[in-house]
């Protein structure tokens, strides 16, 4: 097979966006579904997908999801069981890291995408239950913790089970034990913010701003419009299980929040992001909640304060009408795709939520074989190097693929082209990349640059590298052999 040769081999860096998009996948509302269809679905990754786990291993029922262990109780509200919904964190002092959520963790990260982490805790638990989380989550890479969100609300588990300002001193203490044995992982401080334009105190001021100088990440949840009545009762004109705000409200509360976090950690500013964020279609139909969240990311992009940090979609697949694809009832594993989902799509592809691509030097290579291999160094998904290849394209090809052998087949990559992401899995000998030309036909011929990032095969850090809590590293011999055709092979028969 004849080696195209790149116009321009270069090594890059790719960093932080001005803004990060992030993506829920799973929940009481959803299963996970995983990030081979995600990313053939929407065309890129994200920073960082985000997963929804309990934690009450000394519970009646545990380890069992409670919709399971208690089959046969009446509920009458998605809270209304012993614990949350939500899949139970298979970890800890008796746990299995082969179980839930470490395969889920490292398909993510074997993506190229960072994991953020959920976990409703029972407040009772003692100092060592702790720190077996953070040795659980140590090989995990750069990841974020968040513990007991929503946390001045009423209807998770762990506020009946403490008071509000216990509830506050176990974030505190939690966080510590487990950054003590996870320094690699940064917590997430889900509290109630601002929730009256007319204070200056944010709710439950007293209780819970001891967690804001020990969490690395301040964060609030906001639904521009949620049905908490799903799923059962239905959203209808008269109700009152559901609600719709004003984007300029939710908007300013979430900014005032940032302000007064900052105000009660002496001045010094954290990152300030959105864990959840959507429009419920239970309440606003398809169409205005495509508009709800443009309206609120334009108002993001406008914002000339440099305050906000990003925001994670709630979520990919859901039961109800907080998805960009909505379970089908007939088949779990199978997605109804809604309208957002075009918008989504292109807030994933603007500039503002891109990261930045900074080329740092000239390669060279014989036959795409370099005499030295090329060390890069991959620490997040913003924080990562890479191998740049250029093509002068003659016109849209017909065929596009990438060939692996016994010298690089077992790389694990992440490949960007014509604005589309591809994965290849260690062990795949050929990747076409034909799916990124028929979303984006190119109309005449085109320089086209496909970079790559060689993220954690294992999808964990090897900790016996001397930086390996953060960072890891793939030693690059060798460039896949690439195909490249303007025409069929038989043209006439």
């Amino acid at each position: 097979m004849d080696y195209k040769t790149p116009t321009k081999l270069y090594k890059f860096h790719q960093g932080p966006a001005r803004f990060f998009l992030d993506l829920g996948d799973g929940s009481e509302r959803g299963e996970y579904v995983n990030q081979d269809y995600i990313l053939h679905t929407l065309g890129r990754t994200h920073r960082a997908i985000s997963l929804m786990y309990c934690y009450y291993p000394n519970d009646e029922g545990w380890p069992l999801r409670v919709r399971d262990a208690f089959k046969d109780r009446v509920v009458k509200f998605q809270w209304d069981y012993p614990y949350e919904d939500y899949f139970p964190y298979q970890g800890g002092l008796k746990g299995d890291l082969n179980k839930e959520p470490f395969n889920q963790m490292r398909d993510i990260r074997r993506h190229g995408q960072d994991v953020i982490l959920t976990m409703t805790i029972d407040p009772n638990l003692d100092d060592e239950q702790l720190r077996s989380i953070g040795r659980d989550l140590k090989s995990f890479g750069r990841m974020e913790l968040r513990i007991n969100h929503e946390a001045t609300g009423d209807w998770f588990a762990f506020t009946k089970r403490a008071s509000y300002a216990d509830i506050a001193k176990f974030f505190v203490r939690a966080s510590k034990l487990i950054k003590e044995e996870a320094p690699n992982v940064k917590t997430v401080a889900c509290i109630g913010g601002i929730e009256d334009l007319n204070s200056t105190e944010i709710v439950m001021e007293k209780e819970f701003k001891c967690t804001i100088p020990e969490a690395d990440i301040w964060s609030v949840d906001k639904y521009l419009a949620l049905h908490w009545g799903w799923p059962y009762d239905v959203a209808e004109k008269g109700g009152n299980s559901f609600a719709r705000y004003a984007i300029s409200d939710v908007y300013e509360k979430t900014k005032r929040s940032f302000y007064r976090y900052k105000e009660l950690n002496g001045g010094v500013a954290k990152p300030m992001v959105m864990s959840e964020l959507n429009a419920d279609g239970d309440v606003t139909g398809p169409y205005d909640q495509c508009k709800m969240i443009e309206e609120f990311v334009k108002r993001v992009k406008e914002d000339e304060d440099e305050w906000f940090s990003g925001f994670t979609f709630y979520q990919f697949r859901d039961r109800g009408r907080l998805g960009l694809e909505i379970e089908d009832p007939n088949n779990s594993e199978v997605g109804i795709r809604q309208p957002l989902m075009d918008a989504y799509i292109k807030l994933l592809n603007d500039k503002d939520f891109l990261p930045k691509v900074k080329r740092v030097k000239t390669l060279k290579s014989e036959n795409g074989k370099f005499e030295k291999p090329v060390k890069l160094r991959y620490g997040a998904s913003n924080d990562c190097e890479g191998i740049a290849m250029e093509f002068k394209l003659e016109k849209n090809p017909e065929f596009f693929e990438l060939y692996f052998d016994e010298e690089n087949v077992n790389d694990n990559i992440l490949i960007e082209i014509n604005g589309s992401m591809i994965y290849k899995a260690p062990g795949v000998k050929c990747v076409d990349l034909m799916e990124a030309f028929f979303k984006k036909p190119l109309k005449k011929g085109k320089n086209v640059t496909m970079r790559m990032v060689y993220p954690p095969a294992s999808g964990e850090n090897d900790l016996k590298v001397k930086d390996g809590l953060l960072n890891t590293y793939t030693k690059v011999a060798k460039l896949p052999s690439v195909r490249i055709e303007y025409l069929p092979i038989v043209e006439k028969a």
